[in-house]
């Protein structure tokens, strides 16, 4: 590795430990959003599948581990979460599923106009006014995490438990 190439995560600060207020404050977030997403009526599946293709988009290794595991607790199968990458070129997800990972994805690259216009037109036809705020909501608290995570350096350590051969 040269003086120019950046070291390994163990550098970093984890930011979450460093300055414990904001990230307390974000955690509140998260409990106020998982509560508002039960209300709205979003299955804690689809909640944890926004997580994952967030995470997917985002590259955090960290919150694709934490999240793959609540979403397998939560009863989503192995299968759906293995095509979650490529959503869109399988039938296994529901119209409302489909809107909500529209959104999730639109909210994640808020730039791209075309693609947020998409999302909310399926949105609209798939999900209420409060499942759309919701499912918005759980994308935008994702990407935070991803983004602390991300920068921290986060390490994903190696899970006791093996997958069945």
């Amino acid at each position: 590795m040269s003086d120019t190439t950046p070291g390994p995560a163990a550098r970093r600060i984890f930011i979450d430990k460093q300055s414990p207020e904001p990230y307390r404050a974000l955690l509140k977030t998260a409990e106020a959003v998982r509560a508002a997403a039960a209300a709205a009526g979003l299955e804690r599946t689809l909640v944890e599948l926004v997580n994952l293709r967030v995470s997917q988009i985002n590259g955090c290794a960290y919150c694709l581990d934490v999240h793959t595991r609540a979403a397998l607790r939560a009863g989503e199968t192995a299968q759906r979460l293995g095509v979650l990458a490529a959503w869109r070129h399988t039938d296994l997800f529901t119209p409302r599923e489909r809107a909500a990972l529209a959104l999730a994805e639109a909210t994640t690259h808020p730039a791209d106009d075309a693609a947020q216009e998409a999302a909310y037109a399926a949105a609209r036809r798939a999900l209420t006014d409060d499942e759309i705020s919701a499912a918005i909501w759980v994308a935008t608290a994702i990407n935070a995490f991803n983004r602390v995570s991300i920068m921290s350096g986060h390490p994903v350590r190696e899970s006791s438990r093996r997958p069945p051969r």
